[in-house]
This record gives structure tokens, C-alpha cells and sequence, in this order.
């Protein structure tokens, strides 16, 4: 074999090995970003799950409990799991709930009566 014949075939075994390389790049790129997004569905999954509690302003004020992912509310401590919200009322018998992410559903309780300045009171867990 001549050697611009063998030189040829190295030229186009090179070009298909950078194809190969770029093929696998966009692969691994692609497998990434799928792993992130999973990543970040299972996050928004658990926090949709769980509850988060907005400590009182005021002295005479009652906490406020929210759904994990309520926008209302974003800083704070961890998130709670069901046990975790029970005991916190047992503590708290007249904290309050948001009205907007309405955590009562996500527990399986009844809405609370209408607060009128008052806490919720009265909350039963099946």
C-alpha cells in the first residue's frame, strides 16, 4: 500500500473518530441537562409534599403554616413532614394557614373557619 493511499485512510479514520467525539459530547450534554431537570422535578415533587412554617412578626401574632413550594413565603428553615406539622400544631394551636397555597388540601383537612383576626383553632388530622 502506498503512502498517500495509507495517509488518506488515516485522514478518514481521523475524521470519523472527531465525528464520534462530537457525537458522544452532545450525548454527555444532553444526558446532563436531562439529569438536572429530573434533579429539579424531583425537588419541586418533595417540596410539594411538605410544609414550611412563617414565624409571627408581632408578639401577639400567630405563625403561618405554607405548602413547601408557596411563593408567598420562601426564606426560612427546612421543610416539614406530616408528623412534623401535627406536632407543630399541638404547639401552635392557633397558627394560621395561607390562604393562598391553601396547605389544608395537601393535608387532608377541612379548610379552617374563616379567621376573622382569629387563629385557626380546632384543627383534627384523620
Amino acid at each position: 500500500m502506498e503512502i498517500a493511499e495509507r495517509l488518506e485512510k488515516q485522514r478518514v479514520l481521523l475524521s470519523w473518530l472527531e465525528f464520534q467525539v462530537q457525537t458522544t459530547r452532545e450525548t454527555i450534554r444532553r444526558l446532563e441537562h436531562e439529569k438536572a431537570e429530573e434533579a429539579r422535578r424531583q425537588e419541586v415533587a418533595r417540596r410539594e409534599m411538605r410544609w414550611k412554617v412563617q414565624p409571627t412578626r408581632t408578639p401577639e401574632g400567630q405563625p403561618m403554616l405554607h405548602r413547601g413550594n408557596c411563593g408567598l413565603y420562601e426564606r426560612g428553615g427546612g421543610l416539614l413532614d406530616r408528623q412534623e406539622v401535627v406536632t407543630f400544631f399541638e404547639q401552635f394551636p392557633g397558627a394560621e394557614m395561607c390562604d393562598v397555597c391553601a396547605p389544608w388540601g395537601s393535608l387532608g383537612i377541612d379548610k379552617p373557619a374563616a379567621r376573622g383576626g382569629q387563629a385557626a383553632t380546632g384543627i383534627e388530622f384523620p
